[in-house]
């Protein structure tokens, strides 16, 4: 084969590759019913690398990874930057569970959202270490927890499911808000509780535990100073879904076409500066158009 028909045949086979990398974009917008936008991705390379090893997307069910487990993602308002989880174990109105508790990685960019409440279930009141004696000389006890707290451990301790336990009020210990200290640890085991509760909001019925939102609201943030990446918002009018890349995790924009650029997927200064403003799926047609120049001129 000499060099022409060498020449063709290799622009004919980038000719035939380009197509597929038009519909190629590695980073999704949205996993399963949850849409995804920054500073989440769906996979490495998307969204923010500090976010990344935290919220994953697997078989399109968007989950939050902890040292404790991994829990679905219900939802993200992302308006008031709040993410909000379930725990398979933790118990309800519905059904109770033992449970090894919940906590957060000290080094995630997260923390508890105010309207959280911790409800700790069955907690050993002569051995717990979130009890202590009320006066010396005596064996009365109180928790270590919000004194607010009572009627949200009443109105669980009535509903059906908890009830059948015959658990006395005073093995119910709330923290709100939660504060579980430097370490975002709540471990159960220590904490001799055989399980908890955990809730976001009353749903407008306080004196209804059937009603109300179960779950774990987490707070996070962009940054240091919680601003929107000028060139993250850029890439997001393009169409395009911001990533990063390369060593130092440096900022690109993940296009339709399947291309990183390092601003928003309109044609940059890499093809030319005429190009700078025509959409990326022009550029598309001007590519194939290119390869079929290549190939006719060297048939």
């Amino acid at each position: 084969m000499n060099f022409k028909k060498s020449s063709t045949f290799l622009s004919c086979i980038m000719f035939i590759l380009l197509p597929s990398l038009i519909t190629s974009q590695t980073c999704q917008k949205s996993c399963g019913n949850v849409p995804i936008k920054y500073p989440f991705g769906t996979g490495p390379g998307c969204g923010d690398p500090r976010f990344q090893p935290y919220v994953m997307c697997n078989n399109q069910q968007l989950s939050f990874k902890t040292h404790t487990g991994c829990y679905p993602v219900t939802s993200i308002d992302y308006n008031y930057q709040i993410m909000y989880i379930s725990d398979p174990s933790m118990s309800t109105c519905a059904c109770t569970q033992p449970s090894k508790g919940f906590s957060l990685d000290a080094n995630a960019p997260f923390t508890f959202h105010d309207e959280t409440v911790f409800a700790l279930l069955d907690c050993a009141t002569d051995s717990s270490p979130i009890y202590k004696s009320n006066n010396e000389g005596t064996n009365s006890t109180f928790p270590m927890c919000d004194s607010q707290g009572a009627p949200v451990c009443s109105l669980l301790y009535s509903c059906q499911a908890i009830s059948r336990l015959n658990l006395p009020i005073s093995t119910c210990c709330v923290y709100t808000p939660v504060d579980l200290g430097p370490a975002f640890e709540m471990d159960l085991t220590k904490l001799q509780c055989s399980s908890y509760s955990a809730l976001y909001g009353f749903s407008g019925e306080e004196l209804n535990p059937q009603a109300w939102k179960y779950g774990i609201a987490l707070k996070y943030k962009f940054n240091f100073n919680n601003d929107y990446p000028d060139m993250c918002a850029n890439c997001e009018k393009s169409n395009g879904v911001c990533g990063y890349g390369g060593p130092y995790s440096s900022f690109v924009c993940n296009c339709p076409s399947g291309f990183n650029t390092t601003n928003d997927c309109f044609l940059g200064s890499a093809w030319s500066n005429s190009f700078k403003n025509v959409p990326w799926h022009i550029g598309v047609v001007l590519i194939n158009a290119l390869g079929l120049f290549i190939v006719f001129v060297l048939m």
